[in-house]
């Protein structure tokens, strides 16, 4: 059945790729491959995020999360999660290019092992090196608006500020920067880390961003497949309320029926 005209909605564009959904998968912390697979499926993804580090990329060396993802179903989007300088991140940005023959590659430069937040500097420089050498770069950052500038300028194809610290669950702890991040920048940009439930995902996607990435909100639930399903419907739901347009904020009441007109009320 065709979709009703206020159904219909743009695809997600990311350089030279196009995504149906909105919703951006991980494949880490599953219990197993077959739980992955499952779960990417149920979400409604068709990107799912591969950390290259730390995934047998090699079918020869035994069972690898690869045979669990359906390439005709999914596009794979090699992340560098692990890297601690730009140098590394850049070579295994590379390596993935090579074993997946594929342009993507989200970046993530981390500053420490502890807090696992993005250094900028470092961040800085893969992205102009990536760019220079062809990839389309999705970069991990934070939630700096004139830092998501500089990384926009350099050609990134999205931005992805963290809506708080990877695996924290915590939310979008500061959603201004994120507004006036998408009015500074002509690229996608989509939040990457932090949201814990299905309410997370919705809040993100009423600000009006692209979309979101997460992982550990699905793997680490008590139910990661139920987990699934709500992520998947938050996130449509979050859409359709930002393309939707929410009403004004009013101090005080506004009834839904009008009292003009009805016989005793005063005007």
């Amino acid at each position: 059945m065709a979709a009703q005209a206020w159904e219909r909605d743009e695809p997600l564009v990311l350089g030279r790729t196009t995504l149906r959904s909105r919703l951006l998968v991980g494949t880490g912390k599953y219990k197993s491959f077959e739980e992955t697979r499952d779960a990417l499926e149920v979400s409604g993804t068709d990107c799912v995020t591969v950390a290259v580090r730390r995934v047998n990329l090699d079918r020869n060396a035994g069972p690898s999360l690869l045979d669990f993802i359906d390439r005709s179903k999914y596009v794979i989007l090699p992340n560098t999660a692990g890297c601690f300088d730009a140098a590394t991140a850049i070579r295994t940005a590379e390596l993935a290019r090579e074993l997946l023959d594929t342009p993507l590659v989200k970046l993530e430069v981390l500053g420490d092992p502890k807090t696992l937040l993005p250094d900028p500097v470092g961040t800085l420089e893969a992205t102009r090196e990536l760019v220079r050498q062809g990839f389309d770069v999705l970069v991990y950052c934070s939630d700096d608006p004139r830092l998501g500038v500089h990384l926009a300028e350099l050609g990134a194809v999205s931005v992805m500020p963290a809506g708080s610290p990877i695996g924290s669950g915590l939310g979008v702890l500061n959603p201004n920067a994120i507004r006036i991040l998408m009015e500074l920048v002509r690229v996608p940009v989509i939040v990457d880390a932090g949201v814990g439930t299905a309410s997370d995902v919705a809040l993100a996607m009423e600000l009006g961003v692209a979309g979101v990435l997460l992982n550990s909100a699905i793997a680490g639930a008590r139910e990661p497949l139920r987990m699934a399903a709500a992520m998947r419907d938050a996130c449509h739901a979050g859409r359709n309320a930002f393309l939707a347009g929410r009403i004004e904020r009013r101090l005080y009441a506004n009834a839904s029926s009008p009292l003009e007109g009805v016989i005793g009320v005063r005007g």
